[in-house]
């Protein structure tokens, strides 16, 4: 081989797993209706974009023709969605649009498992690459707002004052139980998510609740790293993942700052990653905050190295910014956090 062949070749192999790890700077929850806000977040650098849930139930919203719509629109303001979710939110499951799927009660789940089959693969059709959702009971729990920087009002959990004294819909949910359902719904949807290219990226529980114990009478199969692992390797498919809450699996841990990276790299190096919300937290395992990303406890900056070391090519996005007052929709915390991000990305090269 000629020296300059050499040389070419070796630059591209050096450049390529550069290029395939280019991260994108995401924002979640955005109403493409707001053409006004969509050229807002393209001017601040944001590329691309998860919506707002189209519709709780399959109907015109979830329609090839509908979801076109929102995908166009989206794109004639200089953006790209990328991302949809599914009627699978973080909600209880008194209030979750399709609760019977978590409830196993049929032959209810099945008519939602076969609207949720039908959305993916109208994604496909609209060309929608991704959707998200939820596998949870209980929501997300949190107890009393404690204060933070500058009187930020910080979303906080501690186990020990948590309400415990009643139990959900769903009853007692030991964990066979809990897996045998979300056994029985991958089962049905993973399929046609490989079938039609669409990646489906799973939230994990938020918080985590100890095991063996739980959390009114449910064991939060999807709150530890052991329950992901194991979600992840069930019905093992490339288009089967998770919607990465970097801020939720950190709160799984004792020592949050060290143990997240490891959990990045696992998850990373098996291309499990579909979705990252990039947020920080203080504290620890059943004793947390949610905090903006430069104000907790979590090495951001080596986070992101991790992800560029393992080749992640998706995208990182803000989540569940503080409240603060005089900032009621939290647009300033959300543009505080985009471009906290996107500084990050530029000073790690992406």
């Amino acid at each position: 081989m000629q020296r300059r062949s050499f040389l070419q070749t070796a630059a591209g192999a050096t450049l390529a797993p550069a290029l395939a790890g280019r991260m994108k700077l995401g924002h979640q929850n955005v109403n493409v209706a707001d053409e006004e806000y969509l050229r807002i977040l393209a001017a601040l650098g944001v590329t691309h974009v998860c919506s707002t849930l189209p519709s709780k139930m399959l109907d015109e919203s979830w329609s090839v023709a509908g979801l076109s719509r929102m995908r166009e629109t989206v794109q004639k303001n200089g953006l790209t969605l990328a991302m949809v979710p599914l009627p699978l939110s973080s909600l209880p499951i008194e209030k979750v649009e399709m609760p019977n799927i978590l409830l196993g009660k049929s032959p209810e789940r099945d008519r939602e498992i076969d609207q949720i089959c039908r959305m993916i693969e109208n994604c496909a059709k609209a060309g929608i690459p991704a959707a998200k959702y939820n596998l949870t009971v209980l929501g997300v729990v949190r107890t009393e707002t404690t204060t933070g920087r500058g009187g930020a009002h910080l979303s906080t959990f501690v186990y020990e004052k948590a309400n415990q004294q009643t139990m959900t819909a769903a009853g007692k949910l030991p964990p066979d139980l809990y897996w045998e359902r979300i056994d029985y719904f991958l089962a049905r949807v993973v399929p046609v998510a490989a079938e039609n290219k669409v990646r489906i990226a799973c939230h994990p529980q938020d918080p985590g609740m100890p095991p063996g114990k739980g959390y009114r009478g449910v064991e939060t199969v999807l709150g530890s790293l052991e329950g992901l692992k194991r979600f992840v390797g069930m019905h093992e498919s490339p288009w089967h993942g998770l919607n990465f809450c970097q801020g939720t699996v950190s709160e799984m841990f004792m020592d949050p700052r060290t143990e997240i990276l490891d959990a990045i790299r696992w998850f990373g190096q098996r291309k499990k990653i579909f979705n990252v919300h990039f947020r920080n937290i203080r504290g620890r395992f059943l004793n947390c905050q949610e905090t903006l990303p430069d104000d907790g406890d979590v090495d951001l900056p080596a986070c992101i190295r991790v992800y560029k070391d393992v080749g992640y090519d998706g995208m990182l996005m803000p989540d569940h910014a503080p409240h603060i007052d005089g900032d009621p929709a939290a647009r300033q915390a959300f543009a505080f956090s985009l471009g906290y991000i996107r500084g990050l990305m530029q000073t790690s090269g992406i």
